[in-house]
């Protein structure tokens, strides 16, 4: 069959293609333009740079497939870029590799496919695709790798694009897949993985809001529970639950940051023990199964892509929202976040954290 494989230029994708070309599909590369990549021009930096579209392209030639460029550059700023600074913004903390991938990648890439004559997106994520037997319908798995699983950032596939999506790297093991390359001859087999926000690659992200927005006139207050004033900040954009470096305070006690309030311009700090929660609700949730289950279910929910999976149970509130009982107390659930359910292997859904 003919498939669309989306060429980021690294070792994932690039083995992706391959494995699909030794198959014997009809293979075409696609690579995404997300920024103006001229001099002088709205260039972020590391990923989807020219040099990894210079790097998709030998990939392509190596592999003897076609390859194209196709821009992206509005969708991933009205996506990707404005979503990040407005929840910064509102007092959130993004993950903006989940909005690209589910309504870039698997939402416009899809669409653009089908003018190749393709039904089927390929892509170099960790993560696995089965057939519900009983049910027909498709469904979301870890990674063979575990330390590379990236199914916490998939969780909002639909079944119709989970139907038209493919990983084929994602049985594998990192180290299988740059072997794999070696054994190609691919150029990229040794390329070093991107670790940052593609388009924050100096990690400042307060200076790339501040940049996006202008003057945000957002500085305020760090109080502690009972509403003393502690010290004041830069605005509520540089901070995220959980944080303790940077609060630019004196205490007897380590303090991290509780809870924002963007509103009153105001951080709310405490002790490690305040940050334990032992519940959550979440809105926007997309079940993989296609409806809310009818009853509670007991799952393991992970509320960052680092965190290891607690156990609890998710219960169905209608209107697209979820929440989500922990049995022991949690660490840090941050606004913004997504909290991901799993049984077992299996990515039962998920959603963004409220």
């Amino acid at each position: 069959m003919r498939v669309v494989v989306a060429m980021s230029g690294g070792v994932d994708s690039s083995v992706a293609a391959a494995l699909l070309a030794e198959e014997g599909h009809d293979v075409i590369g696609l690579s995404m333009q997300l920024y103006d990549q001229r001099e002088g021009g709205s260039g972020y930096g590391s990923c989807c740079s020219l040099d990894d579209l210079h790097d998709a392209g030998r990939v392509a030639r190596r592999l003897n497939i076609p390859h194209y460029i196709v821009n992206f550059e509005r969708e991933f700023q009205r996506t990707v870029v404005a979503n990040f600074v407005d929840e910064y913004v509102a007092g959130r903390t993004p993950i903006p590799c989940s909005h690209c991938n589910s309504d870039l990648k698997f939402a416009t890439l899809l669409d653009r496919s089908r003018a190749f004559g393709a039904e089927v997106v390929a892509t170099g994520h960790y993560a696995r695709i089965s057939i519900d037997p009983a049910t027909g319908r498709r469904t979301l798995l870890r990674g063979g790798d575990a330390s590379k699983d990236q199914s916490y950032f998939l969780f909002s596939l639909t079944q119709d694009q989970l139907a038209r999506a493919s990983f084929p790297v994602g049985a594998l093991s990192k180290v299988a897949v740059r072997d794999l390359a070696r054994g190609l001859g691919l150029a990229v087999a040794d390329k070093p993985d991107s670790q940052e926000i593609c388009f924050v690659p100096d990690g400042d992200y307060a200076a790339f809001i501040e940049k996006q927005t202008g003057d945000l006139q957002s500085s305020g207050a760090i109080v502690n529970q009972s509403g003393e004033v502690l010290g004041r900040h830069g605005g509520v954009h540089r901070f995220t639950v959980g944080q303790r470096k940077g609060l630019g305070i004196a205490a007897a006690e380590p303090l991290y940051v509780l809870q924002l309030l963007p509103s009153e311009k105001t951080v709310v700090v405490g002790p490690r023990p305040e940050l334990e929660r032992t519940s959550l609700v979440a809105s926007l949730v997309n079940w993989i199964a296609g409806a809310p289950p009818e009853e509670p279910l007991h799952v393991t929910a992970q509320v960052r892509h680092r965190h290891l999976p607690s156990s609890a149970t998710v219960r169905s509130l209608g209107d697209g929202r979820a929440r989500v009982d922990f049995d022991a107390p949690v660490v840090a659930i941050t606004p913004g976040q997504a909290v991901v359910f799993y049984d077992e292997e299996v990515v039962v859904g998920g959603g963004w954290i409220d």
